[in-house]
């Protein structure tokens, strides 16, 4: 990635969401649903599931389009049942270029 490219992924109007979400939220489908709508809102990272039955979240872009994906974390897909999310919001890397599903932590 030349300077530019950098320059443009952590640019001031790109932020970093990072979401644990609770509940019934792993063997639902939960993760592909974020992948789903991080990827239609133009939004990089990951998302994984955790040793202690929650789900990970760690997404870059625009506020407004992270201020979504945070919405529908809360709503999750029809299967699932969130209990409470920890939203914490941090300066953008700009090292994400696509979203993923990676390793249960």
């Amino acid at each position: 990635m030349n300077a530019e490219q950098k320059a443009a992924n952590t640019s001031p109007e790109k932020v970093r969401l990072h979401a644990i979400v609770q509940g019934y939220v792993q063997g639902v489908g939960f993760r592909m649903f974020v992948v789903d709508a991080a990827q239609r809102l133009g939004v990089v990272g990951w998302v994984r599931n955790r040793w202690d039955e929650s789900v990970e979240v760690t997404a870059e872009g625009r506020r407004a389009d992270l201020e979504r994906l945070l919405e529908e974390l809360y709503d999750g897909p029809r299967a699932a049942h969130v209990d409470s999310v920890e939203a914490e919001w941090l300066p953008a890397s700009g090292e994400y270029h696509q979203f993923w599903i990676t390793q249960t932590y």
